[in-house]
């Protein structure tokens, strides 16, 4: 029977840093990929010794890739021939693996063999050399090269039968998610908040988002574009997400209102950050996430971070924090959140904006100010009308943005 590519191997990088810990880890990352790869009902994914494997059982391992590089805690994962601890056996799928790796057999190879079971009777250096030598006996203008060669066999001896690989796709890396407490992103539609929730992920939390919506200051089109972010951060949890949706107008008003102008935004974010610090702790996250960099915009000095951070006890983070705007831009394009932040609808953020934002507001002024409100009553009125929605990367995104694309 000739060799065939049943298998994917999974490689983890620091998952095995966590040690006693290690195996919850790794169970959540089985539990996870299992939960990706739901649409291919054959595939099975089991662990051994610090390894992670899928059996396609006939799925595409192509569509199974393709989902599989999205999933944190994946350092990389390569496409693998298995077969038994037979050296016959394994001459034969590593011809089978450069055959395939170099159609035209042309080229330069090497083989880098490892026995994990030493009970396996030909030891690493003399596999190296069999399988080299079957290969350069069985093709045509095939080279060895050990230091750059075109194609890399890998070949790992288990107990329980011998893989070989020819090619390696990188991962994300990160934590698997769920590993890492429930955070509650602070969702704005711009570029910064999708990346930002993308940068949690990567720590393996489990992302919630909460958007402030201003109808009919913002319109439905702009509330759609939060979805759809949603929807695409979705890939990269491997599982919904809940959107928290705040009605914010009236608050809004009433700020803008009763606040002088310089402290309008201040105001309104500490407003906002009283208001998502009860979403979550509804919804038991222990954590705010926003896309906060020290000096992007004047509401992001560190002044106006003391002062609007006055409200709140729970954690605020800012995965962003040291990041300038290129570099934020770069991983929006990564992630493919980028041409939907720069739709051109406004977020609640950028209306009743006064000419002059206050740059270094200071707490007491701040608390001034909010006397001329009814805070308590302001806060509970929006969490209590918040609703949500699970939105998924298996839904389609809005039509009319992809058209605009």
């Amino acid at each position: 029977m000739e060799p065939v590519y049943d298998h994917i191997l999974i490689r983890y990088a620091e998952l095995s840093l966590k040690g006693k810990n290690r195996s919850h880890f790794e169970k959540r990352l089985q539990h996870n990929i299992r939960t990706a790869l739901r649409k291919f009902p054959e595939v099975k994914v089991k662990r051994s010794f610090g390894r992670m494997f899928v059996e396609l059982h006939g799925e595409d391992v192509q569509g199974v890739s393709d989902i599989l590089q999205h999933l944190f805690g994946i350092h990389s994962f390569s496409p693998a021939l298995k077969t038994d601890n037979e050296l016959d056996g394994i001459k034969a799928a590593a011809l089978f693996a450069i055959k395939d790796a170099l159609p035209d057999e042309e080229g330069t190879f090497k083989v880098s063999a490892r026995r994990i079971d030493k009970s396996f009777p030909v030891r690493s250096q003399k596999l190296n050399y069999e399988l080299g030598s079957h290969i350069l006996q069985n093709t045509g203008d095939i080279t060895v090269d050990v230091h750059i060669p075109d194609v890399e066999v890998k070949v790992e001896v288990r107990q329980e039968a011998t893989y070989l690989t020819c090619k390696t796709v990188k991962g994300p890396g990160g934590l698997p998610i769920g590993t890492g407490g429930r955070v509650m992103l602070m969702l704005s539609g711009g570029i910064d908040s999708p990346v930002a929730g993308y940068q949690m992920l990567k720590r393996g939390v489990d992302l919630q988002a909460v958007h402030f919506h201003s109808p009919p200051f913002t319109n439905e089109r702009a509330l759609q574009k939060v979805k759809d972010l949603t929807k695409v951060l979705s890939r990269y949890a491997g599982t919904e997400i809940t959107l928290h949706v705040v009605p914010f107008t009236e608050a809004q008003k009433k700020i803008h209102e009763a606040v002088p102008g310089e402290y309008e935004m201040t105001i309104m974010r500490r407003v906002m950050l009283r208001i998502a610090e009860k979403v979550a702790a509804k919804n038991k996250a222990l954590a705010l996430a926003n896309g906060e960099s020290l000096g992007q915009v004047a509401s992001q000095t560190l002044d106006s971070m003391f002062t609007i951070n006055e409200v709140t006890t729970m954690p605020v983070l800012r995965p962003l924090v040291a990041m300038d705007k290129l570099e934020v831009i770069d991983i929006a394009q990564k992630i493919d959140t980028y041409e939907l932040s720069i739709l051109p609808y406004e977020d609640c953020c950028t209306i009743f904006l006064p000419p002059q934002t206050k740059t270094k507001p200071n707490r007491t002024k701040a608390n001034r100010f909010e006397g001329n409100l009814d805070i308590e009553a302001l806060v509970e009125d929006a969490a209590e009308r918040t609703y949500k929605q699970t939105l998924s990367s298996a839904e389609e995104l809005d039509k009319e943005f992809e058209d605009l694309f």
